[in-house]
């Protein structure tokens, strides 16, 4: 495994604008979010659980008024940030896929399987 740089620490506010990165998976490049949520990075591709639509509408937009979960801007669909669990909409029950990163030396990593 590798890990591959995304953005120094300070990019990812907490419950503030997901960082949009691309990720190479399925044989074809992905859009990809970071958020920072309980003091914890998390990851996650950038499409919604019932359609492959990106959560945000408007470039990193993806947490709901309350900042409690993410929220599809189109479906309605919203998730635990935590897991990417779908609590509600269309989707119920269902995940956003996620991605293994790491925080150190001030900066977020992906980490990638060769």
């Amino acid at each position: 495994m590798a890990e591959r740089w995304i953005c120094r620490s300070d990019s990812v506010v907490e419950r503030g604008l997901a960082f949009r990165f691309l990720v190479q998976r399925d044989g074809r490049k992905r859009n990809a979010i970071l958020i920072r949520f309980s003091q914890h990075i998390y990851a996650y591709i950038n499409e919604c659980a019932h359609v492959p639509i990106e959560l945000d509408y408007n470039l990193g937009d993806v947490f709901d008024l309350t900042r409690e979960y993410l929220i599809c801007s189109t479906h309605g669909a919203y998730y635990n940030p935590r897991n990417g669990l779908c609590l509600g909409g269309p989707c119920t029950g269902r995940r956003l896929p996620s991605l293994v990163v790491r925080e150190h030396d001030d900066a977020v990593w992906l980490i990638e399987e060769n």
